[in-house]
């Protein structure tokens, strides 16, 4: 899959004091969610050693296979109990980000890597896993593996990795007398308008989630800019350049075509009407979404089999962005500081060849093992790993690259304009507010 390098994150050293207080800042405080985590190791009534492990695998068929592989790693460890806690995304965001305030993470917990792993790691909660996992880290690939590096070491390890595209209906796009997907944003324009015309919904968006929305306009910022625009705007703390407001604009010009499924503001990504069933039903010709769409679109809704195909996201005309720049990332776990040594063991487990094998094959994950790609078989899985092997650039998701207080912002913010509630420019403004906050 190439080794495209994921941009430097930026960053301002946090002491725990300061991080915990930015946390409980969010007014998610310290919020009681039950036992989980903290110093010590947990045992069971049966005197074996309990692993707490939050995850997002809310869908099937990655919430039952996740769950066998916990089973199995019991089954070789009776001395140890899995206990799985899985959150829909955007409500493990904002649990973690209660349970960092208090200073008690879940053994093993789902991380996207990036800023907030660094401010984490900063603040002591998170486990260096570069010794733990010595002996067998070197069977990862190092693409997978860098949004996981703060300082030159290893404090997660993945299971994932992708980019953000659009999936599209082969068979609305035929209806439309549209051929082949388009490669710019003028004819990606022109395809939403044919679409209408044909009485074909051209977009689906979970408004409500407000990370779906946010893809939109980090790619067009990347295709205007270039993708060193928006590691160079966090260092600067300064996301008022062009590039940005062109961004803003080119939206909006999507956004006044009215391209979306109707309550789409109120949409969320996994339910059972939201972005992927609209998609999976026929009820809308494309999403813009990551590498696990397929999967998420077959337990919404009923699929599309052959007539779902992948592109990537259009060149801007005049733009300075190359198409082959993508953005994206995958899904990885960390340890929290001080957990025992069979969290760490059960991550061996996960990212062991079988695992990984068994996860790709039956989950529509891309391997992060050497030697596993011959298990992808999906034909769209294979232009998403193509796409990712010639790869000149890589930017990880907004509100993970950033320092969470910005990469929210960058969501709240694109949000508002995709509502109509704000202009390009009082999107630059509010996301460089934060930025300097931090």
């Amino acid at each position: 899959m190439g080794d495209p390098a994921h941009p430097a994150v930026p960053h301002r050293p946090l002491s725990r004091r300061r991080f915990l207080a930015a946390s409980a800042a969010t007014g998610l405080g310290m919020t009681a969610l039950g036992a989980c985590g903290g110093s010590g190791t947990a045992t069971d009534s049966s005197g074996r050693t309990v692993v707490e492990w939050w995850n997002i695998a809310t869908t099937e068929p990655r919430k039952s296979v996740w769950a066998g592989l916990a089973r199995a790693f019991e089954a070789r460890n009776p001395q140890v109990s899995i206990k799985i806690v899985t959150l829909e995304n955007e409500a493990y965001k904002a649990k973690l980000t209660a349970l960092t305030a208090s200073g008690k993470l879940p053994d093993v917990f789902h991380t996207w890597g990036g800023g907030v792993l660094r401010q984490q790691v900063e603040a002591g909660l998170v486990e260096d896993l570069s010794g733990r996992t010595a002996g067998w880290s070197d069977t990862l690939l190092p693409v997978a593996t860098e949004p996981y590096m703060v300082g030159g070491k290893a404090y997660a390890v993945p299971f994932d990795i992708g980019m953000v595209g659009f999936w599209y209906n082969k068979a609305l796009f035929r209806k439309a007398g549209l051929t082949a997907p388009p490669a710019t944003w003028s004819g990606f324009l022109d395809a939403v308008r044919r679409l209408k015309a044909a009485g074909v919904v051209p977009l689906a968006l979970a408004g409500k989630e407000k990370w779906p929305g946010m893809y939109y306009w980090a790619y067009l910022a990347m295709r205007t800019g270039g993708a060193g625009a928006l590691q160079e705007a966090g260092d600067r703390k300064d996301f008022g350049g062009a590039a940005f407001v062109a961004a803003g604009r080119h939206l909006a010009e999507l956004v006044a075509l009215q391209p979306f499924q109707r309550g789409f503001l109120g949409a969320g990504y996994s339910t059972p009407a939201g972005q992927a069933a609209t998609v999976a039903n026929g009820r809308a010709a494309m999403e813009l979404m990551g590498q696990w769409a397929p999967d998420v679109q077959k337990d919404a809704g009923r699929g599309l089999g052959a007539d779902l195909g992948f592109f990537p996201f259009p060149a801007v005309d005049g733009g300075r962005g190359a198409r082959t720049e993508v953005f994206g990332g995958g899904g990885g776990h960390a340890v929290r500081t001080g957990a025992s040594q069979a969290a760490v063991d059960f991550l061996e487990f996960f990212t062991s060849t079988a695992s990984q094998r068994k996860l790709v094959a039956e989950t529509a994950v891309l391997p992060v093992v050497k030697g596993v790609d011959d298990a992808v078989t999906d034909p769209n899985l294979k232009a998403v790993a193509r796409e990712l092997s010639g790869a000149t650039g890589f930017q990880l998701y907004l509100d993970q690259a950033y320092a969470p207080a910005v990469g929210q912002q960058v969501n709240d913010s694109v949000a508002e304009l995709i509502a109509g509630e704000a202009m390009p420019e009082e999107v630059t403004g509010a996301i460089t507010r934060t930025a300097r906050e931090q």
